[in-house]
């Protein structure tokens, strides 16, 4: 739950060209900088007191359009096309080289020549997944129900690092430190099971989600009926209405978010006793886990009601449940009538989209899913410089150290925990553009034409690298996202963050912008990252990755009080008529971005050198800054990705992340910012945490 800058958003998340321990008109002496701001963008009849994100982008908020393929657009997004610009052209030169037999070179081309195999995925009907269909018709008990589970089992979730809690199988698995011995690779089983992004959907008295129920079992039962059932809109009930005793069972977001509610090791032999109901000698030695000792169990109460479940509900149910999720997670590989069927409800019902995206870009995405590390390994040769790469490295460092100078100046924290903190800081591993290490895909079978095939083999690949982890010392260095991704990740069980190389492009990082632009930008980003590793999750970790106490009982106080405030300034934005942001779900977010901002506001100044910043095209240094940050923010959704992302996501949208700047001081200074304007807060309603 630390993260992924935007939750993207982006579903997500979050540099520069010069030294930042050089002024900026030092470094290209014969050119000024760039001002590094969209002023096209900016809408100069809003007051930046009364809605800075207006502001500074309301004039881009009016001229722009999102694409008929997409929920939502922004500056995430324009930074994501140019990586999958850059990912066409590295995949399409491939296609033309004919690369030699078992390469990386050759599985990325046989990948994604399979997903365009439109003729041969349309002549091949169902025929791809008729194994598997049999092994569901062949579930004859509960034993055998809980061992097609058990192998159905896959490592599709990370409640700690992307805070990606769902999976549509029953369970997922997670492998990492552990949180009590930090020595060794645990693994860690969270809930699952449903069709639709998160419970609230089920359960929710909202009529739009009373709506996307209605539109959920329509979808279900002409997905069954294209598949030959002659009875769907029976077993389309039937499975809902399973679906909806799974939604019940599950831990909410905020629950989950809550690490010490998570903590719960469970001997692997008391799985029965704690949670009755399945097989679980079945389960764990169909998911290759019978040999492990112990395992987390991240929402037991959760695991323990779907465990009774296997055991309560017909048998003949769960097996139409399991059909229908089988053709479901295939759909986008099966012939053009599933895949229609399940971009109309995904794509239409759930997101707002009306087109679906190119099939070429979906091929390049499902290939960059299964092959990631063999793709960042030509993307980082081709597209990330040496001097890039250093140039971020510093711009991290001095963020680093602007967050420990500010650990030292908080009045309210003892002088103990203030060490820790600072040692924590201090020992924070950074890495930026791509791993030191790539993953090995050799015994990876990929063909030119087997879509499916294809990707059933990669998501049981990872599953098995996944699984070849447990037990053994944790890779401190371990990357968790490719090169290419447009995001960036803090990682509490490692005490580290990754800044892959894709995301260090215009508008956030410009090697042409002055600093205050990579700063306000970037900068941030690189901030928020860091902030992580003392939000509400990565403060209960020491700088071990140990989950560990180590503030003192006043200093704890302190924080939460400081955190409650900050949650309940997010609790009263109204995203939707009725609908406002949770303060408490993304309050880890929220924490780190006012933060991230501060210490990177705080580390822009330092790089003057003690000269004033210039004044370029009528703006300050700091009227740039926070430009640049609330322009990095800039975001268009529709109305039912943004109620997505509210109800089931731990980022708030954009345009709420860019009202940050109403808890750092110095704003208010640069734009003038009076009492009585919408976004003031006197100065001891500012949250200050770090």
């Amino acid at each position: 739950m630390l993260c992924t800058l935007a939750g993207l958003s982006l579903t997500a998340c979050k540099p520069k060209t010069e030294s930042a321990s050089t002024a900026p008109v030092a470094a290209a002496p014969a050119a000024a900088p760039t001002v590094g701001i969209d002023l096209a963008g900016i809408d100069k009849a809003v007051q930046p007191g009364d809605d800075f994100y207006a502001y500074a982008n309301g004039i881009w908020q009016q001229k722009t359009e999102i694409p008929a393929d997409r929920a939502s657009t922004g500056v995430f997004y324009s930074v994501f096309e140019k990586a999958e610009k850059r990912l066409s052209d590295l995949v399409q030169g491939l296609q033309k080289q004919n690369p030699a037999v078992g390469s990386n070179e050759r599985k990325i081309a046989d990948y994604y020549a399979a997903y365009m195999d439109e003729a041969g995925i349309e002549a091949h009907g169902m025929s791809p997944l008729q194994a598997k269909l049999a092994e569901v018709d062949a579930i004859a008990d509960g034993a055998s129900l809980s061992r097609y589970l058990g192998g159905t089992l896959r490592a599709d979730v990370d409640p700690v690092n992307a805070t990606n809690y769902y999976t549509e199988h029953l369970l997922g698995l997670f492998v990492a430190a552990g949180l009590n011995d930090p020595s060794k690779n645990t693994g860690y089983l969270l809930q699952g099971g449903l069709g639709m992004p998160d419970r609230e959907y089920y359960l929710s008295a909202d009529k739009d989600m009373a709506k996307n129920r209605e539109a959920y079992k329509t979808y279900i039962a002409a997905l069954l009926k294209q598949a030959g059932q002659a009875d769907a809109t029976q077993q389309a009930q039937a499975i809902f209405d399973l679906e909806m005793k799974i939604a019940k069972a599950q831990a909410s977001v905020v629950d989950t978010q809550d690490i010490h509610k998570a903590n719960n090791p469970w001997p692997v032999a008391d799985f029965v006793k704690q949670a009755p109901g399945m097989d679980w000698t079945a389960f764990f030695d169909a998911a290759g886990l019978a040999k492990q000792s112990t395992l987390i169990a991240w929402q037991p109460n959760a695991i323990k009601q779907l465990s009774a479940l296997v055991a309560s509900q017909p048998l003949p149910v769960w097996k139409d449940y399991l059909r229908f999720h089988l053709i479901n997670q295939s759909a986008g590989l099966l012939p053009k009538a599933y895949a229609d069927l399940r971009f109309g409800f995904y794509g239409t019902q759930l997101s707002g989209a009306t087109q679906q995206r190119d099939r070429w870009k979906r091929a390049l995405a499902a290939t960059d899913s299964a092959l990631g590390d063999a793709i960042g390994q030509l993307y980082v040769k081709q597209y990330f410089p040496a001097s890039s790469k250093a140039q971020v490295e510093d711009l991290v460092h001095n963020i680093l150290a602007a967050f420990r100078d500010g650990v030292d100046k908080l009045a309210w924290m003892t002088p103990e925990t203030k060490k820790q903190a600072k040692q924590k800081a201090e020992t924070m591993l950074v890495g930026v553009g791509y791993p030191d290490t790539w993953r090995d895909y050799s015994k990876l079978d990929i063909k030119p034409d087997d879509a499916l095939g294809n990707a059933q083999r990669a998501g049981l690949a990872e599953y098995q690298h996944q699984l070849a982890k447990l037990g053994t010392p944790p890779d401190r260095k371990e990357w968790w996202m490719t090169p290419q991704t447009v995001n960036a990740v803090n990682l509490p069980l490692q005490n580290a963050m990754n800044f892959p190389a894709a995301i260090l492009e215009a508008p956030f990082f410009d090697p042409k912008a002055d600093a205050a632009a990579n700063y306000g930008a970037i900068g941030a980003v690189i901030g928020h990252e860091i902030s992580h590793g003392f939000d509400n999750l990565g403060a209960e970790f020491d700088d071990q990755g140990r989950l560990h106490n180590w503030w003192t009982p006043d200093d704890a106080a302190h924080f939460k009080a400081a955190a409650d405030k900050l949650a309940a300034q997010y609790d009263s934005y109204e995203a939707l008529p009725g609908l406002h942001i949770n303060g408490k779900q993304t309050l880890g977010e929220n924490i780190a971005d006012v933060s991230g901002l501060q210490a990177a506001y705080v580390a822009y100044h330092k790089s003057l050198n003690g000269k004033d910043a210039p004044v370029i095209d009528g703006l300050t240094g700091d009227q740039r800054f926070f430009l640049a940050f609330a322009q990095a923010w800039r975001t268009k959704m529709r109305d039912a990705a943004l109620r997505s992302q509210v109800v089931g996501n731990e980022h708030a949208p954009g345009q709420w992340r860019a009202l940050t700047v109403r808890n750092i001081d110095a704003w208010y200074a640069t734009f003038n910012v009076k009492d009585g304007q919408k976004l003031y807060l006197a100065p001891d309603a500012r949250v200050k945490i770090w």
